[in-house]
């Protein structure tokens, strides 16, 4: 088996508002394997978001080791971390973020042209992702244009197009119509799965947890398996 793209050793995660002190995460443990997909469910406010946020280099843990890709990133600089988030991450929310001045495959493309892809070359990768997307006519479009689930596609595709090793998504679906939110996931599974990206989603909607591997729960800061 390759080596896990992501790993959390004893993740501890606290938050202190004034002489009191919550633990939100507690020794939390959690490996993902390359082209795997995995489930976090757990009740709100139970720390899910922290989680992710620890997992995608957007917060530091108190204590514990945060492994990306077999390297150690906990103790790196923010400026380092903030390129291997460019580079090695991808990330999908709930509420879309597209740019509404640029159509959508300016959206997709704008983080390979970050990352110096020259705009040509960016944009026919762009095209091809979402044209896997089945919005081939739709990518010169404003996000303005589109449907709230072409919108989630187009961001999807975006979070996809630097072929990230893991790929980050806090209720990607969570203010999609069922029949959206099935066709948005599966368009998510099915790029990530092809890419062998490592995928972590956040979700309230337990009918997404039959398109995953495994399923995490978490409560009272530590990760368990599922038992649907």
């Amino acid at each position: 088996m390759s080596a896990a793209v992501l790993e959390l050793r004893g993740i501890v995660r606290e938050y202190r508002t004034g002489p009191n002190t919550l633990k939100v995460l507690d020794k939390a443990d959690l490996v993902l394997n390359p082209g795997e997909l995995v489930g976090l469910v757990g009740p709100s406010g139970s720390g899910k978001s922290t989680l992710l946020h620890t997992a995608g280099l957007l917060e530091r843990a108190e204590d514990g080791e945060v492994l990306l890709d077999g390297e150690s990133v906990l103790e790196l600089s923010d400026g380092v971390r903030t390129r291997l988030r460019r580079e090695k991450l991808g990330f999908v929310y709930q509420f879309h973020h597209l740019l509404p001045e640029f159509d959508a495959c300016d959206n997709v493309a704008m983080p390979l042209m970050v990352n110096g892809v020259k705009r040509k070359a960016a944009k026919e990768k762009a095209e091809a992702l979402l044209e896997e997307m089945g919005l081939s006519d739709r990518s010169h479009h404003q996000p303005g244009a589109l449907s709230g689930g072409e919108q989630q596609r187009v961001a999807i595709a975006r979070a996809l197009v630097n072929d990230p090793k893991l790929v980050i998504a806090d209720e990607p679906t969570g203010n999609l119509d069922p029949a959206t939110t099935d066709r948005v996931f599966k368009s998510l599974i099915r790029i990530a799965r092809s890419e062998g990206a490592a995928v972590l989603v956040a979700t309230h909607n337990m009918a997404l947890t039959r398109h995953m591997d495994r399923v995490l729960t978490l409560e009272e800061g530590k990760l368990t398996t599922f038992e649907g």
